[in-house]
């Protein structure tokens, strides 16, 4: 990875989470630093994105087991959409929550992490996960510039990408849509490397937001960049690309 590039994305995700706190619009869990930050109005966003067109028509969303897109979880689980839910750093695969093994007055619990491991099936082996038609994510910052969005620095969020890519559960234009406040989408470029997975479209509590010029996806799995914690996961081993 360039240095350049690893510092400039880390001072931008430090800025974001500092201006966050100064206009007291972040949520627990605190400290938010090192975080995917919850925020007021998160819950506007989720009920924002169950509006369009691409959200309707979805039957297996993609979706982050960060805070601020349970409310989106939620939503998505009440309108009979099968979630596929990455657990923390993939240590243990993917959740796949499917809302008709899940009684209705438990949707809400279910949308939590703790939930989803109680009612979802582990899926440690990419190619038995269902085919998926939309990404919804968590982001630290996203440039509507060029659709790059910053996670927390761990390239977990890109590995994934390149998993289902690799595995056939998604095209490179798996319509993205990064679920966000208001103060995390930058109006400048965001430097990306080949790895780096853009997003199409940013939804917040006031706006939606076509990305203008959304840089190239990546074409797969780029094995010789993974870090030797990626490599040791079990999703990757059963992936089978990089043995």
């Amino acid at each position: 990875m360039s240095q350049n590039v690893k510092a400039i994305k880390a001072n931008i995700r430090e800025k974001i989470w500092r201006i966050l706190e100064e206009r007291k619009v972040s949520l627990p869990p605190k400290p938010i630093i090192g975080r995917i930050p919850n925020f007021i109005g998160a819950n506007l966003a989720a009920s924002k994105v169950a509006r369009l067109k691409v959200f309707e028509k979805a039957n297996v969303i993609k979706v982050d087991p960060d805070s601020p897109l349970k409310s989106f979880r939620e939503i998505a689980l009440r309108h009979g959409k099968i979630l596929v839910m990455p657990t923390p750093k993939l240590r243990r695969g993917f959740l796949v929550l499917n809302p008709r093994h899940i009684p209705l007055n438990r949707i809400a619990f279910a949308s939590t992490i703790r939930g989803a491991f109680n009612y979802g099936k582990i899926i440690n082996n990419p190619y038995k996960l269902p085919r998926i038609d939309l990404f919804v994510v968590g982001c630290v910052a996203v440039s509507i510039v060029n659709g790059i969005r910053l996670g927390k620095g761990g390239g977990f969020s890109d590995l994934e990408y390149a998993i289902l890519l690799e595995a056939d559960k998604i095209d490179r234009e798996i319509f993205t849509i990064a679920l966000v406040h208001d103060y995390q989408v930058l109006r400048q470029p965001i430097p990306y490397e080949i790895h780096d997975a853009p997003v199409d479209f940013i939804v917040t509590p006031t706006r939606f937001l076509n990305v203008e010029n959304r840089v190239e996806r990546p074409k797969g799995l780029y094995c010789e960049l993974l870090s030797n914690e990626h490599k040791a996961l079990d999703i990757v081993k059963n992936l089978g690309k990089c043995n």
